[in-house]
């Protein structure tokens, strides 16, 4: 099974960095991190979003430590409806570090850091672009956030899906058939910040 998000996280598409960018590795492994942490205790994770709500004026929030606002789709509905989300969600295994999929995210990463482009690669491109680095089982997927230069605020982002009718970052995230991931920043010419999370059941790297 592949399942890709065909919408982008369009919650924190920021124009500006909220800090100084972190070290695109350092933040792969907090992407993990920052994931598992959504996974293994999602009521825990609800909170985080609720703090989230109190930056909210209308459908924007601002940005920590600065006066400016960054204006989202649904406001605060998708923040409640991700929370009631959560609440119910049981927790999940955490998921394991995978350097052939963190690779495969990585070459993403840097043709859309030289392109400036946007989204996923075709259906055949991203299995081939996965296949260089090893052989994926049982399913695998693909969630792309533009903008967000933290672990929490591109995770968090991810989970609310703002914009994204079928929430399919959130999906990928609580999806139980995954059980590895990788994952790869870089800086974006238009969004500023680029990551990529590449998940499958399990990876065999070459």
């Amino acid at each position: 099974m592949i399942r890709k998000s065909l919408a982008l996280s369009s919650l924190l598409l920021l124009l500006t960095c909220a800090a100084a960018c972190a070290e695109p590795a350092d933040l792969g492994q907090q992407i993990l991190a920052e994931t598992n942490a959504a996974r293994q205790n999602p009521q825990r994770y609800a909170q985080y979003i609720r703090n989230f709500k109190k930056s909210f004026v209308g459908n924007a929030y601002r940005l920590p430590g600065s006066l400016n606002m960054v204006m989202t789709s649904e406001g605060k509905g998708a923040l409640d409806e991700a929370v009631q989300f959560l609440s119910r969600q049981r927790p999940l295994p955490a998921l394991s570090w995978s350097t052939g999929l963190a690779k495969a995210a990585a070459d993403l990463v840097r043709e859309q850091t030289a392109s400036g482009e946007t989204g996923h690669d075709e259906r055949g491109d991203m299995k081939q672009r996965i296949a260089k680095y090893g052989s994926w089982r049982s399913s695998f997927g693909e969630n792309i956030s533009y903008g967000p230069d933290t672990a929490r605020q591109v995770v968090m982002g991810l989970i609310i899906d703002d914009g994204v009718a079928d929430r399919g970052h959130r999906k990928n995230i609580f999806d139980r058939s995954f059980g590895t991931m990788g994952a790869a920043c870089g800086p974006h010419p238009l969004y500023r910040t680029i990551c990529v999370m590449d998940l499958a059941g399990g990876f065999q790297n070459r």
